[in-house]
This record gives C-alpha cells, sequence and structure tokens, in this order.
C-alpha cells in the first residue's frame, strides 16, 4: 500500500510539516515522487517512520536516529527488540512515579507514614536512565557493564543525606576549580585540593577507587565535549586544568 504525505501523517499521528523536514535532511525519503509532484511512501518507508518515531519516544536526536539508521550493522528487528527493552524500562519507571503518587496522597490523608527517603523513589532511577542516555555507551565501553551497574546500583540505594553531601561536594569541586583555575598552577595547593575533592566525590558512585580511572575520568572530561561545556561553563579550560591537576595528583601526568 502507497501513502501520500497527507495520508502517511495521519496515519502516523505526526504532521506533514514533520514529514517533510524528514524528507529534507535526509531521514525519511519518500519512495518516490508521482507525475503531479506528490511524495509518495511505500511499506519500507512506514517501516522506517515508525523506528524513527521509537527513538524520539526514546529521546534521541535526529542526528543520532540518522547516525544509529545509516550504520551498516543497523538491523531493523534488533532495533525493535532494543525499543522493547527501554520501553519496558521506561514503564517500569512510570509504574514506580506512579506508586510513589500513590504512597505520598496516603501519607497526605494520614494512612500511612512516608520516609522522606521514599518520596524520591522513582526519581533516582530516572536519573540513571537520563545519565544511560546521555553518556551510557561511552563509559560502558570504557569501563564495562558490571562497574557502571554497581555504579547505578550505589547510586539508587544512596540515602537522603548522602545526597545532600554529594551535591554539596560536588558543589565544592566547582567553586574550588574556579580559584584554582585563577592560580594558573594545576600542580598548586588548591588544584591538588580540587583534584582530592573530585576523588571524594566519585567515590560516592564508585564501588572502588583506582588512580587510573580517576586519570581517566578526568582525561574524558577534556575529550567529551558535554563534559567539557560542564567543567568550561565558568572558566574556559576548566576541564583540562582540572585533567591536568588529576593527573599530578594521581602520579600520571607524564
Amino acid at each position: 500500500m502507497e501513502y501520500t504525505v497527507q495520508k502517511l501523517g495521519y496515519l502516523a499521528g505526526v504532521s506533514t510539516r514533520t514529514l517533510r523536514y524528514y524528507d529534507e535532511i535526509g531521514l525519511l525519503k519518500p519512495a518516490r515522487i508521482n507525475s503531479s509532484g506528490y511524495r509518495i511512501y511505500g511499506q519500507a518507508e512506514v517501516d522506517r517512520l515508525q523506528q524513527i518515531l521509537f527513538y524520539r519516544e526514546l529521546g534521541v536526536s535526529l542526528d543520532g536516529i540518522m547516525d544509529i539508521m545509516a550504520g551498516p550493522s543497523f538491523n531493523n528487528d534488533l532495533a525493535l527488540r532494543e525499543h522493547r527493552e527501554k520501553l519496558l524500562e521506561k514503564r517500569k519507571q512510570l509504574d514506580q512515579l506512579i506508586a510513589n503518587v500513590e504512597k505520598t496522597l496516603a501519607h497526605h490523608e494520614g494512612k500511612i507514614t512516608m520516609a522522606n527517603a521514599e518520596k524520591f523513589e522513582g526519581f533516582k532511577q530516572q536519573l540513571i536512565e537520563d545519565n544511560e542516555q546521555q553518556y551510557g555507551k561511552e563509559i560502558r565501553a570504557k569501563y564495562g557493564d558490571e562497574r557502571i551497574d554497581k555504579s547505578n546500583s550505589k547510586l539508587k540505594g544512596m540515602t537522603e543525606e548522602q545526597a545532600k553531601a554529594i551535591e554539596k561536594l560536588g558543589a565544592q569541586v566547582l567553586e574550588t576549580l574556579s580559584a584554582a583555575y585563577a592560580t594558573g598552577d594545576p600542580a598548586g595547593e588548591l588544584a591538588q585540593k580540587t583534584a582530592d575533592l573530585h576523588r571524594q566525590w566519585l567515590r560516592f558512585y564508585w564501588d572502588y577507587y583506582t588512580k587510573e580511572a580517576h586519570a581517566g575520568v578526568a582525561q574524558m572530561y577534556v575529550d567529551d565535549e558535554r563534559f567539557a561545556a560542564y567543567y568550561d561553563k565558568q572558566q574556559a579550560g576548566g576541564a583540562v586544568f582540572l585533567r591536568d591537576a588529576v593527573l599530578i595528583y594521581t602520579g600520571m601526568a607524564t
């Protein structure tokens, strides 16, 4: 069966403007253009649009979708199985949040007593999923699934007091980094204090600490523009300065 852009838009629940834009950027080209100049889509394009919408639902950018689907190893059935797993995870997250709301309402009505830590169940899982989506591929490739899974488990079990402590420590890292950067000396006292605070911050997430892993993370901050932007937001070059300070702190400087 074939569809015009209007019919496909109605079928999929997307605007014709979106479909035309997907055509313009090369994400979803029509099967052909008919004699009247209309875009005509066939079954292959319908299936491709379904994949695109699955990826969009999971928060993948259009550039990311294009990279994935243009890859030589892309497999439609395998992608569907991966979508299923991710959507099941998302459903589990929503179920946790719904249960949290119901529990909170019961607490407000005086039916149960709810600890403060319980009020944030589900949100930690969302944080983990956001981190996985943004950085998961890189950090899993670098450190392995077992270590990242243990880190996620540790985060899920974090108490309210630990969460406050890690938030405070993270702010200290940035504050001390800013002061250390002004000295221009990554080997100086303030820079080395920054590196030590950063080690303490990592220990909240890591099952165990090694100097090599610490140095590797600091290098990743420089290599990955997303991490670099975070540490450079207060001063340009902040990520490089932190990396240099950590390399000295861990004895990995060459």
